[in-house]
């Protein structure tokens, strides 16, 4: 293999790893940004439910 044989028997396997870590570290953001998302939700919905529940107990019962 000369020329470009060996150039291209070189480089693949490198590209190859390339693409592999890349699409890795890609699922891993995506998988933490959707999981804080989630849990900004979460968060959002708990303190929503506290507010509705401190004004419901701070009404003076009739």
């Amino acid at each position: 293999m000369n020329g470009i044989g060996g150039v291209l028997a070189a480089v693949i396997p490198s590209i190859g790893v390339g693409l592999l870590f890349w699409f890795a570290m890609r699922s891993i953001v995506n998988a933490d940004r959707t999981e804080r998302q989630a849990l900004a939700r979460m968060d959002r919905e708990e303190a929503e439910r506290a507010a509705t529940n401190s004004s419901k107990e701070s009404r003076p019962s009739i």
